[in-house]
C-alpha cells in the first residue's frame, strides 16, 4: 500500500506530568511514539504539541532517525502557555498534511482529555470530511491523582489551583471519545502495558 501520513498531536500540559503512569503521562506517551516510530516503513510522520497553543514539534518527515531526536527534546515547557486548545493542535496537523492526494492521512491525539475547548469537535468533523481521519489515545486514570512539580529534579510539593487546594487531574475520556467520533476514527484508553499506538497481533 501507499505509506500514510500520520500527525501525532501530543497534550504537553502540566497536567501530563501526572504519575499515575510511569514515569509521568508525558514520557509514557513519548516512549510509545518512539516504538511507533520503529514500526514505519513508507510512511511519514509529524508531531504538534499542544497547551494553551499548538505549535509543529516536528514537521513531518520520513527520517525516522531526527524524528526521535525531535521527541526526545518534548517537555511541558514546550508551550509557554497553559490550558488544552486541542481545536488548534488538530488545525495545525491538518496545515502539516499539505495537498498531496490520495495519501492516507490521519492525526492521533494523545491526551488525558482535561479542560480541551468545545471547538475540537468542530474542527475533528471538518478534518473528517477533508478525509482526514482522526484517533485519540487517553493516558491517566479516572480516579484521578496530584500532579507533582519539580525543581532541579527534586519533587517540590503538588500543584494548587488559587484557592490552595491541590489539583487532582483526572482522565477525562467522554471529551476524547467525542473527538474522535466526530473525526471518523476511534478512541483507546492506554493502559500501563501499552499505550495503544500499535495494533496487537491477535
Amino acid at each position: 500500500r501507499e505509506g500514510s501520513d500520520v500527525v501525532i498531536c501530543l497534550d504537553v500540559s502540566n497536567s501530563m506530568m501526572a504519575e499515575d503512569f510511569k514515569p509521568n503521562r508525558l514520557q509514557k506517551a513519548t516512549q510509545a511514539i518512539e516504538k511507533l516510530i520503529d514500526k514505519l516503513t513508507n510512511d511519514r510522520i509529524g508531531v504538534v504539541v499542544f497547551a494553551g497553543e499548538a505549535y509543529v514539534q516536528l514537521p513531518i518527515t520520513s527520517d525516522y532517525g531526527s524524528a526521535k531526536l525531535f521527541l526526545e527534546s518534548i517537555n511541558c515547557d514546550a508551550v509557554p502557555v497553559q490550558g488544552t486548545v486541542t481545536s488548534s493542535a488538530i488545525e495545525l496537523a491538518m496545515k502539516s498534511f499539505g495537498t498531496e492526494e490520495g495519501k492516507n492521512k490521519s492525526i492521533i491525539i494523545i491526551s488525558d482529555g482535561e479542560s480541551h475547548d468545545d471547538n475540537a469537535i468542530n474542527i475533528a468533523k471538518e478534518a473528517a470530511q477533508k478525509g482526514i481521519m482522526i484517533n485519540t489515545i487517553g493516558i491517566g486514570t479516572p480516579e484521578g491523582v496530584p500532579i507533582p512539580y519539580y525543581k532541579n529534579n527534586i519533587q517540590m510539593g503538588y500543584r494548587k489551583d488559587k484557592e490552595g487546594n491541590t489539583v487532582i487531574t483526572k482522565l477525562n475520556e467522554t471529551a476524547l471519545e467525542e473527538i474522535a467520533q466526530a473525526g471518523n476514527g476511534v478512541y483507546v484508553r492506554a493502559s500501563q502495558a501499552e499505550v495503544g499506538l500499535i495494533k496487537k497481533k491477535k
